[in-house]
């Protein structure tokens, strides 16, 4: 099986979000579609896994962000490298209830919707969330959204292990872990994003050709935020 091909699927880069007594939570996902549109449902694939998982199972409800083009990385590393069954990540991210209750992150976000629970699919190690929009707004018509595909060409991130989307790097061909020995590449142990001297970090202001030493001590990973003390030096 060619596992490269299945990058070429499109998608898209979603905060889904949920709450049941009192405690709300949240996940990056890249599976969100529109399955009918009378009435407008969209689905959702959530990971039996996520903790997110469950507030949707006994809430009845999600909430849908779709994220901007420009997102910044503490935002993707908050909801798609860490757990709610650790913190609360809404304590540190903007957010709005929607008229049914449900938590809605806004920031870095161009549009949301909320969902009612109207059916649910068990496909083994996911759950696929079917929910008929109740409410929605746009924030922001003029930006773009984060598709997977520019998250992983332009900002070198890579699906955390709970998406449907994830592939085991050593399956890949030709994936860039595959390096030469003079290549000095590192990996972020928490999110697995790559830093490569040869392109840098044109976002954050890392010119093509710095060294993973020379990088400043605040510089934090990209796709996740974690500390240059994250990174390991990838060997052949």
């Amino acid at each position: 099986m060619n596992f490269d091909a299945f990058f070429k699927i499109s998608y898209g880069l979603y905060v889904i979000s949920s709450e049941h007594e009192g405690i709300k939570s949240g996940y990056v996902a890249n599976t969100a579609f529109q399955v009918t549109s009378e009435p407008p449902q969209i689905a959702i694939s959530c990971n039996k896994n996520n903790f997110t998982c469950h507030l949707i199972e006994r809430s009845g409800q999600f909430s849908i962000s779709i994220l901007n083009q420009a997102s910044k990385a503490d935002i993707i590393g908050l909801f798609g490298y860490k757990s709610g069954t650790d913190i609360n990540k809404f304590e540190k991210a903007e957010f709005i209830y929607s008229k049914a209750s449900t938590p809605v992150l806004t920031q870095d976000c161009i549009a949301w919707f909320d969902c009612r629970v109207k059916q649910v699919v068990d496909t083994g190690s996911h759950l696929l969330f079917i929910g008929e929009i109740i409410e929605n707004e746009l924030l922001d018509k003029d930006a773009e959204p984060l598709t997977y595909a520019y998250y992983r060409d332009v900002k070198k991130g890579s699906a955390p292990k709970n998406a449907p989307t994830y592939i085991d790097k050593s399956k890949l061909k030709d994936h860039e872990t595959k390096i030469s020995p003079t290549s000095n590449k590192y990996v972020c142990l928490a999110c697995g994003y790559i830093y490569d001297p040869a392109v840098g970090d044109v976002e954050n202001g890392i010119k093509a050709g710095t060294s993973f030493e020379d990088l400043p001590d605040d510089w934090t990973c990209p796709t996740c935020g974690s500390l240059k003390s994250m990174f390991e030096a990838l060997e052949d």
